[in-house]
């Protein structure tokens, strides 16, 4: 069976993480959430996937390559150009990106499904497809109910008792919606859907083309598959902390800790290099392959420490995030956040973007080479040290 990732877009809501990594390449525990995508569909059947890619496309297609490694087929549809031997994103939105593949090849020849690439979901791909034939629907909608206050960031749908959709907001405020019962991103399609695309221009499936079905009384259903699922959206940074605390808790079904368990709640990849009883570690706690955990650090979990990282001595590092290559200095306490190379990202979305603050020296890339402080850090490191003690 077919599938189409959405893949193309630019994250801008879970920046600074997405400045330079994809969206569907952002990790959870280190494995990109695009890769919970791939699986759930190969094991439901839908073996024969395409993305969509724009914004740093190259990223996605080196990692998922031609799916083999996944048990899958993956190809890809690039929305954008080249010039100057630079490649230029222009996405199509959700529907355009049906509509360019489905051009080149007639792709879309039967029951196809779309994912949007940022959530982790476990839903029963094969009751969502019954319900959809059971209806003769020509696009059903997998739904969820969200509290009220978070309406606004998703499509809210109203539908009759029989599940036909009747009006679709898209991002509408709390007090304008209709509803709390929301689109996921989790979309059965028929072939026939490509005569609503239009044939040029940008167009979006949420925004533009099930509001229009809906305005017309066209064939659309949503449903909300009793049986209980999970749905982590990637949408936020909050999203992105929560998940990754959810996941390493033992909170998401079917999820496998990575590498080896060296510890009670401790988990390493491969070549870390660590002395369990010169730290003070307290699970759960995932350390990726080729990172240095110095003496005397602190790791209270849930902490996510990336591959290549350097935590040194006597930092203290809790309920945390922190990205691949970086290094935190000695100094540091850290307390829900995320630790990227040159930002700091509080776990409400509060960021402090240390290259605009002439503080990138505080989270180095762990691969550089780090010179001695000036006297102006080193005043910083000592406020820090004292803050330290104060919250201790």
């Amino acid at each position: 069976m077919k599938a189409l990732i959405l893949a193309a877009g630019r994250g801008t809501r879970v920046r600074p993480l997405t400045d330079s990594l994809p969206k569907p390449l952002i990790p959870i525990v280190n494995k990109p959430v695009m890769e919970f995508l791939v699986q759930h569909l190969r094991n439901h059947g839908f073996d024969e996937i395409m993305v969509n890619t724009s914004y740093l496309a190259p990223q996605i297609e080196t990692h998922f390559g031609d799916g083999r490694q996944f048990g899958v087929e993956i190809a890809y549809s690039f929305e954008g150009h080249e010039q100057d031997g630079k490649l230029v994103d222009e996405p199509l939105g959700s529907a355009g990106a049906i509509r360019k593949i489905h051009k080149h090849s007639q792709f879309f020849d039967q029951t196809f499904i779309v994912l949007c690439g940022d959530a982790v979901i476990d839903i029963d791909l094969h009751a969502l497809l019954h319900f959809h034939r059971q209806k003769k629907a020509l696009a059903t909608i997998a739904l969820r109910e969200v509290p009220r206050d978070q309406v606004q960031s998703y499509g809210v749908v109203v539908s009759n008792k029989h599940g036909r959709i009747e009006q679709f907001q898209e991002k509408p405020s709390p007090e304008e919606a209709k509803s709390c019962m929301v689109n996921t991103g989790i979309y059965i399609f028929e072939p026939e859907i490509l005569n609503w695309i239009p044939e040029e221009g940008p167009y979006d499936i949420g925004g533009q083309l099930f509001t229009e079905m809906a305005a017309q009384g066209a064939p659309l259903f949503g449903v909300n598959i009793e049986t209980p699922w999970q749905w982590l959206d990637i949408g936020q940074i909050p999203d992105f902390h929560e998940v990754n605390m959810k996941a390493l808790s033992g909170e998401i079904r079917g999820f496998k800790m990575p590498g080896q368990q060296v510890g009670e709640g401790i988990w390493v990849g491969l070549n870390v290099k660590i002395d369990l009883d010169a730290c003070k570690i307290q699970g759960p706690v995932y350390i990726g392959g080729s990172s240095e955990i110095q003496d005397g650090s602190v790791l209270i979990g849930p902490v996510v420490i990336g591959a290549g990282s350097v935590i040194e001595s006597g930092a203290h590092v809790e309920r945390s995030v922190v990205m691949n290559h970086t290094r935190v200095l000695s100094s540091a306490f850290l307390n829900n956040k995320i630790i990227g190379n040159g930002y700091c990202v509080d776990s409400d979305g509060t960021v402090l973007d240390n290259s605009h603050s002439d503080m990138s020296w505080l989270f180095p890339d762990a691969r550089r080479q780090i010179g001695p402080l000036t006297p102006e850090q080193r005043q910083i490191v000592g406020l820090m040290d004292l803050m330290a003690e104060v919250d201790g």
